[in-house]
């Protein structure tokens, strides 16, 4: 029989709109224990996109702990519950691509919805409010599932302490190298991640953002060259032992390629995907900059920052791609895999596995095509072996 959850998630906003934040709980439902928590402060936005924000973090929790289980999301949004459930339509630009979201977060044929009243939603309630109040602090909510949340230390609830999303990131960053640090031959095989940025798209020359909330374009004609390119490069390197790609079209495509040399399936892995950049979709920079000064100066200032009209900041893309690695981590240890994706989550694996800060992200380049590597030991410590490798593409 497969797992069965049970989320609960809230989102509120002080103004409407206002400072806004949500919360999630991810409960067993068979005995009702919290198997893991989210939350978050997201700067200014309405009570609606709070509620698809703690729907989202709240479904990813539950997929990072069995993407094969069964879910019920409760809330106490009847707009969420009502569009999500198909019943009504959604009608409003801003929810559009937070539906998506969600829709994309977790198979939709092993989701269902139920509306309960406010009074029975109030572990994500007040998650949801400590989000707010750490935000007015200025800070970010950190994890802290009491003693009585938890139930027990081991089976599940051990599993979830190590799954838990936290607002800050702590999760996601590598542990403290120890002094004398163990050669690789004392830690066993590392699990190696070979990162490639897929092929051009027609957006791609031009520079304009291309995310998750955007049109999925596919290769461009240069593009399918580049993951010819690719494959060829790596089948005579013949290092590659599985292949994970974003559920993204451009990523599958290059993904395909690779895997029609190598002879290997293709596993889609959702939280690859690029960073939903909001109402920026398809704007170069400049037009950013014209037109949404403001947010744009905000999101260079601070990962915690979202782009216009909903998008993702840094910070949620670094909470989605740290569980990512860790899962794939987990069941791929010890063997090289290819892991096809983007721009963002690129950088992001990067910056954690040298622990460097979040402008980092900033100082990076990642040509089309361009070919990464990651190795992570058994100690919990990560090396970059390569970065933006284009040799194969000349």
């Amino acid at each position: 029989m497969p797992n069965r959850f049970i989320v609960e998630a809230d989102g509120g906003s002080r103004g409407n709109p206002g400072p806004a934040g949500y919360g999630a709980v991810v409960l067993d439902a068979v005995t009702g224990e919290a198997l893991a928590e989210a939350a978050e402060y997201i700067g200014t936005a309405t009570n609606n996109v709070a509620e698809y924000k703690g729907l989202i973090a709240g479904l990813e929790a539950a997929h990072a702990l069995d993407p094969d289980a069964e879910v019920q999301v409760r809330m106490d949004s009847k707009l969420v519950v009502e569009q999500m459930s198909g019943r009504w339509k959604i009608k409003h630009p801003d929810m559009k691509p937070l539906a998506a979201r969600a829709q994309r977060a977790f198979p939709a044929g092993r989701v269902s919805y139920q509306w309960i009243p406010r009074e029975k939603n109030k572990h994500a309630d007040r998650l949801a409010n400590e989000a707010m109040d750490a935000g007015k602090a200025g800070r970010q909510w950190e994890p802290g599932l009491s003693s009585a949340d938890r139930g027990t230390t081991g089976g599940a609830a051990g599993v979830a302490a190590a799954l838990e999303i936290p607002a800050a990131e702590p999760l996601a960053e590598p542990k403290a190298a120890p002094v004398g640090w163990a050669a690789p031959a004392d830690l066993g095989a590392p699990t190696t991640f070979v990162l490639l940025r897929h092929g051009e798209t027609a957006l791609t020359p031009e520079k304009r953002f291309s995310g998750s909330g955007g049109s999925d374009p596919e290769l461009s004609p240069a593009g399918r060259r580049q993951a010819e390119a690719a494959a060829a490069a790596l089948a005579a390197r013949g290092t590659i032992q599985a292949i994970v790609t974003s559920p993204m079209r451009r990523c599958r495509e290059t993904a395909e390629a690779i895997a029609g040399r190598l002879g290997l399936d293709v596993r889609v892995e959702e939280g690859l995907r690029e960073a939903d950049f909001g109402g920026w979709e398809g704007l170069t920079f400049a037009e950013v900059r014209e037109r949404f000064p403001e947010d744009l100066d905000a999101w260079l200032a601070s990962t915690k920052a979202a782009p216009t009209g909903g998008g993702e900041s840094f910070a949620t893309v670094a909470r989605r791609v740290s569980l990512s690695r860790d899962k794939l981590i987990a069941r791929y240890a010890g063997r090289t895999v290819l892991l096809v994706t983007h721009v963002t989550p690129i950088k992001t694996l990067v910056r954690l596995a040298l622990g460097a800060p979040p402008e980092s992200l900033f100082r990076m380049e990642l040509s089309a095509a361009s070919l990464s590597a990651l190795a992570y030991y058994a100690d919990g410590n990560a090396s970059l072996r390569l970065l933006n490798e284009t040799s194969h593409l000349r």
